[in-house]
């Protein structure tokens, strides 16, 4: 299902002009001027595992196998050494229907499920901290010089976060490259769709860095630590629970990235500071984005 993108190195890009993820909507801004405003789509998905119904998603729609993937395993859904025997995708029906080897039962925790921060309301079923006990993150560091190059590539990589607003982006870096970039709706959907494309291209996790332009919450530190990955950054800054959750379990955890300000909260044992601060270029604590703040 991978592609390599034409945009630099990535593996995976943003494609704000693929068909279907926009529509053209008229609108008026502050002087009464009418013209056209690009707005993102969403529409419903569909995922079964096996013959069971699990969740119906909101999305944008674009790789739709991926997210299906990572939300049943970062749902704790998909085991390791559970073999996926296919994973087929029906546009018209908007269904995805992951077929594995293994038997399927989760009516007690579809049962059991709460509804986390993320914007176009995510969900977790079952116990949001099952997993997380016992877990030892790799020993791998992350340099300064990786987060200004990296969040240099990332901000200027044409994407709907871009040009639409309204969406979150996950990328999934390693040292000063960015690999794969997911948009969504919402962020725990961007995510999900990294961890399926890992888990379809059976890609290492631990010498990476998951970078987000969305809130450092408590759903995205458990979904980072439990994909393996020890560095999570972002833009964006810090809920008090995800910053605990992510000093418990031995997260580096790197917030308000903006020029040359960044802050960590917690693992700063793996962070290298090898980067003037002074030799990078700052920009402004707030700025205006085309087609409004994601």
């Amino acid at each position: 299902m991978t592609n390599r993108d034409d945009q630099g190195d990535y593996i995976v890009a943003p494609d704000p002009g693929r068909p279907g993820l926009t529509r053209s909507v008229e609108g008026i801004d502050q002087s009464g001027q009418s013209g056209p405003v690009s707005v993102v789509e969403e529409r419903p998905l569909t995922i079964f595992l096996n013959g069971q119904e699990i969740v119906t998603a909101m999305t944008i729609g674009d790789y739709p196998e991926y997210l299906a993937l990572g939300f049943l395993r970062n749902q704790g859904m998909l085991r390791d050494g559970e073999t996926v025997q296919g994973v087929d995708f029906d546009e018209e029906l908007e269904t995805v229907v992951v077929r594995t080897d293994g038997q399927t039962s989760y009516e007690e925790k579809l049962r059991k499920k709460t509804r986390t921060s993320g914007c176009a309301v995510g969900t977790v079923f079952g116990d949001m901290m099952e997993g997380l006990e016992g877990l030892t993150l790799p020993q791998a560091e992350v340099r300064s010089s990786w987060l200004y190059a990296l969040a240099a590539k990332i901000n200027t990589t044409p994407s709907l976060y871009l040009e639409a607003g309204a969406i979150h982006g996950t990328v999934l870096c390693r040292e000063d490259r960015p690999l794969v970039y997911m948009e969504d709706v919402g962020r725990h959907n961007a995510v999900d769709k990294i961890a399926g494309w890992m888990l379809s291209e059976n890609v290492a996790a631990g010498d990476k860095i998951l970078y987000t332009t969305g809130r450092l919450t408590s759903e995205m530190v458990i979904k980072t630590a439990l994909m393996g990955i020890p560095v999570l950054a972002s833009r964006s800054g810090f809920t008090a629970w995800g910053v605990e959750i992510a000093q418990q379990v031995g997260l580096t955890l790197i917030g308000r990235m903006r020029g040359r300000r960044f802050t960590c909260l917690a693992g700063d044992a793996r962070l290298i500071r090898d980067a003037d601060p002074g030799a990078v270029a700052d920009e402004p604590r707030r700025s205006a984005r085309k087609g409004g703040a994601a």
